[in-house]
């Protein structure tokens, strides 16, 4: 009985990433999904600038590199060109998504595009050197903000899945996260979800995945699954924040 294999839309090829990245878990994540769905020949990902920018060359699927921050409108170009024939995905970090890209970001979810979005939030700038990132904490310290982020200079954290949930458009809107087992399981659900979400035509999916950098945070892959415990969760709060699916399912 086989209890372990690769997935087939996961190339069998190093990854660059730092250790103790989650980056790896999660791209094993997507691949399961792909593979349990049976849509590997019809998927194409959008790999845009930022720790994940040599995507292209982990997953199977075909792939597309977009400028930074462009992913989502991208991937709405690609899906808009042969809506029934292919599955769109972005994998994107927070720097990428939550700053540069906030605008293709908000916009493609309230226009409700048929893809689905796949969004790393490590708190911080990964391929760029550790600069604060919209999602820092308060008081985190990076290399731009040595002594502690400062929110009265620049601003509290973007809450990116609250704030795609107050809008009508979104089909379904999540947060895990992968520092644990248990927490690894329910990403991988979460996953699989979005991208159902999408083969049934409900529209724009996104999955907010918590997770860590040892090497911009300064600390050992231990401690950085510990701080996403004690640090990230308690403000980045698990759980599912829109399913439309969901609440047509209560309102009957």
């Amino acid at each position: 009985m086989v209890v372990f294999d690769k997935p087939k839309s996961l190339l069998d090829v190093s990854m660059h990433y730092c250790p103790g990245c989650t980056h790896g878990i999660v791209h094993r994540l997507v691949a399961e999904a792909i593979d349990e769905l049976g849509i590997e020949g019809r998927t194409v990902g959008i790999a845009p600038v930022g720790c994940s920018v040599m995507a292209y060359n982990y997953f199977a699927c075909d792939m597309i590199e977009a400028a930074h921050g462009r992913a989502p409108a991208v991937a709405t170009g690609v899906k808009r060109s042969n809506p029934d024939g292919l599955v769109v995905f972005t994998y994107q970090g927070d720097g990428d998504l939550a700053s540069i890209g906030m605008a293709e970001t908000v916009h493609a979810a309230a226009r409700n595009e048929n893809i689905t979005i796949i969004f790393i939030n490590n708190a911080i700038y990964g391929m760029t050197g550790g600069q604060m990132a919209p999602t820092s904490l308060p008081g985190q310290v990076t290399q731009t903000s040595p002594y502690g982020r400062d929110v009265k200079a620049c601003g509290f954290p973007v809450r990116v899945s609250e704030m795609l949930a107050t809008l009508d458009g979104p089909e379904y809107i999540t947060r895990v996260a992968v520092n644990n087992v248990k927490n690894v399981k329910e990403a991988g659900k979460a996953i699989k979800k979005a991208f159902q979400n999408q083969i049934d035509g409900k529209g724009f999916s996104l999955v907010e995945v918590i997770s860590s950098c040892p090497t911009n945070w300064g600390m050992t892959p231990q401690k950085a699954l510990q701080w996403i415990d004690e640090k990230m969760i308690p403000y980045y709060p698990l759980g599912v924040y829109k399913d439309r699916s969901a609440e047509s399912k209560e309102d009957k």
